[in-house]
């Protein structure tokens, strides 16, 4: 069984093979220095670890492996099959991924293959076993990491459309229950055979495409599991098998792809500088990286999500990430809080990508803790500052439980279904593929500025014992009937269930429910809706005694026409025609209650909307728009507090209980200090009378 280790691990990702001189003893002696205590190897050259085929080179990475453990550096080991060497490609043609039907992949960057195709499959597994059973019993090793941030492509490869089919033949048994479940009988779909069944390119029907995406998900899960049960032949007791995930990819569905994994590791890039100032002034989009200071707890919430368990990262922001025209490297003091605010939500190993910048290739700008002189800098001074630190507060901080006083329901099935039918719009008026997203992150955003603290879950994860009072649904589209009466389940037994638009609308299959909107939660929610429509701008909502909203509050994008069925109205457009729906309603149902929002809320209205449905003794929850308190509980049971100042003026934070500075041992009575993008990190004393700073 494994088990995290009882600090939390620090260092990067380390190439070795990428320096365009001899300088491993200077670079490990720097890691040492800088308090490093996990690099990870290897993961990227297979064509190295096998120049041509059935010719292996496994020796060059022993001298890397002897050094760090010379050091009391540990080493997670990857496997190299997202990167596929030429030789591969060359001799077997037929393994090119498609992203369209005949329509191949251009080689010349990475993970271009169908990871179904057996030749591909041959060779995948004959270099996991030379590597690991190599490598797997240096006394570095803690760990293995499988291929790397997999499910980049949908593949429509003929191997895996032929498997699709095979799979819903077993699922659904004939062509005609498919018929039925699918609604083929419009635009005259309807199939006589499985011959018929019409390749995915060009389709339109939305049964067709959430089947389709779940099946390419499971590829992926299928592919990740298929070779961590290979390395586990040869890993030793105490060993890990993870995977990096990136969350963004399309073929990812995290919950099931870590189910067969030893930890959740994942790779939150993030915006820098300005991008973290609080007050939010209005960030970007969200993508691979995310915007915006609540985006980046997102992140960390997304993973601890997965399995409901501490995680690891795997890579994060050292210099500036991106591309050679998006160069934005942290502020002082902004790599340390980024590093403090996911430990703070569960991280148990903080690794930087990567360690050196590298001299050549697509990420030659994907700046590294060392700048391409190869010597330390501002990025290595800081971050060497964050492992002593890390090192202070030992297992303080290693694999904490993060507190939550609201609960959100995250579903990928219902993510993809909003993606082939998108509801809301961008501002061309073109569909917005980040339907759900916009959704569920306009809900997390308000809970995070109302300085409330979040745990995600997935549907497979309810019920769950531990659920705060509050639990958010956003836009749970492919809703299965279980998890709905679940839902209403929660509410009864005295939670306080806050739904989103979407919610309840369609079943597994993606088809528009026949019952009364929002499905099998109409009752309890005590309002239903037979109409909606997309808002061209945004309209400001008024409150009630009930529910007081700033004057600034918004609705965006979407109103639901709500008809109350008993259900309280608390808020308002102020329209003539859509002032005729409530924005939002409040039911009491047995001893909880049940909020419907018929939009999408701004961050004014969402965050006043949270804390309403979240009340907390706001003991902890500072008053200063800078300044964010996040708290854990160890694996001893003390109890950690995080207070993170993210802007340039310095605050004063008054702390209701004397508390003790974990990382200098200074005690405060009253107030906590915060320089500027400054984090304390802060273990509640046990006895009044603590003595003054």
């Amino acid at each position: 069984m494994f088990e995290l280790p009882p600090r939390v691990l620090f260092g990067a990702a380390y190439y070795h093979e990428y320096q365009p001189r001899e300088r491993l003893k200077d670079d490990l002696d720097l890691m040492a220095e800088a308090r490093f205590s996990v690099i990870r190897v290897g993961e990227s050259v297979w064509s190295t670890w096998e120049p041509t085929s059935g010719r292996f080179d496994l020796d060059w990475l022993q001298p890397v492996l002897d050094g760090a453990h010379e050091r009391g550096i540990s080493v997670i080991l990857g496997t190299p099959t997202y990167a596929v060497p030429p030789w591969l490609a060359r001799q077997y043609p037929e393994i090119t991924g498609e992203t369209r039907t005949g329509e191949r992949i251009g080689w010349g960057a990475r993970q271009e293959v169908d990871l179904t195709h057996p030749a591909f499959r041959f060779h995948a597994e004959r270099i996991i076993r030379r590597i690991v059973a190599r490598y797997a019993g240096h006394p570095a090793v803690i760990g293995f990491q499988v291929d790397n941030e997999p499910g980049l492509h949908l593949l429509h490869n003929h191997g895996v459309f032929q498997r699709f089919t095979d799979e819903l033949r077993d699922r659904y048994g004939d062509v005609e229950t498919l018929n039925r479940e699918w609604g083929l009988v419009y635009w005259s779909h309807r199939l006589s055979t499985w011959a018929d069944l019409w390749r995915p390119d060009g389709n339109v029907q939305p049964q067709y495409d959430l089947a389709w995406r779940r099946f390419q998900a499971r590829l992926v899960t299928e592919f990740i599991t298929w070779q961590a049960d290979i390395v586990r032949e040869y890993a030793h007791p105490g060993q890990f098998v993870t995977t990096c995930i990136s969350y963004d990819r399309p073929g990812v569905e995290d919950d099931h792809l870590t189910e067969r994994l030893d930890v959740t590791a994942g790779n939150p890039y993030y915006t820098m500088q300005d991008a973290l100032e609080l007050p939010d002034k209005g960030a970007a989009g969200q993508n691979w990286t995310t915007n915006g200071t609540w985006a980046l707890y997102r992140s960390a919430d997304r993973m601890y999500s997965s399995r409901q368990e501490p995680f690891l990262v795997t890579e994060t922001n050292a210099q500036a990430i991106g591309y050679p025209w998006d160069n934005r490297p942290a502020y002082d003091g902004q790599w340390r809080q980024a590093a403090w605010a996911l430990v703070s939500r569960g991280a148990s190993m903080i690794e930087y990508w990567h360690w050196h910048t590298l001299h050549f290739g697509a990420e030659t700008y994907w700046g590294g803790i060392l700048p391409h002189h190869g010597r330390p800098g501002r990025v290595y001074r800081e971050l060497a500052a964050l492992g002593a630190e890390l090192e202070k507060a030992g297992d303080l901080v290693a694999s904490l439980t993060p507190d939550a006083d609201v609960a959100f329901l995250y579903d990928a099935p219902s993510k993809w279904a909003l993606q082939a039918q998108p509801p809301l719009a961008t501002a061309d008026g073109g569909p917005d593929g980040r339907s759900y997203e916009r959704v569920f992150d306009a809900f997390y955003r308000g809970a995070f500025d109302a300085g409330l603290q979040a745990r995600v879950l997935h549907p497979g994860q309810l019920p769950s014992d531990d659920l705060p009072s509050a639990l958010v649904v956003p836009a749970y589209y492919a809703a299965d009937d279980e998890t709905l009466d679940r839902l209403t389940a929660y509410a009864e037994a005295g939670g306080h269930l806050v739904l989103g638009p979407r919610t309840g609308y369609g079943d597994t299959e993606a088809r528009a429910r026949t019952d009364a909107q929002p499905a099998r939660l109409a009752e309890a929610a005590g309002v239903t809706y037979d109409e909606f429509s997309n808002l061209s701008t945004p309209l400001t909502v008024t409150g009630t005694d009930t529910l007081p909203l700033p004057p600034g509050a918004r609705a965006l994008h979407w109103a639901d026409g709500l008809r109350p069925r008993g259900a309280e109205a608390v808020a308002a457009y102020e329209h003539p025609h859509f002032g005729r729906w409530p924005a939002a309603t409040t039911h009491r149902h047995g001893a909880g209650r049940v909020t419907y929002v018929g939009t999408v809320p701004d961050p004014e209205f969402a965050a006043a909307l949270l804390r309403w449905a979240t009340p907390t003794d706001g003991t902890w929850r500072p008053d200063h728009p800078s300044v964010t308190a996040t708290s854990a509980t160890s694996r001893d049971g003390r109890r950690v507090r995080f207070l993170h100042n993210w802007s340039w003026e310095p605050v004063s934070v008054p702390v209701p209980r004397p508390v003790r500075d974990a990382l200098s041992d200074t005690a405060y009575t009253e107030e906590v200090p915060l320089g500027p993008w400054d984090v304390k990190v802060l273990t509640e004393e046990q006895h009044q009378g603590a003595e003054q700073p």
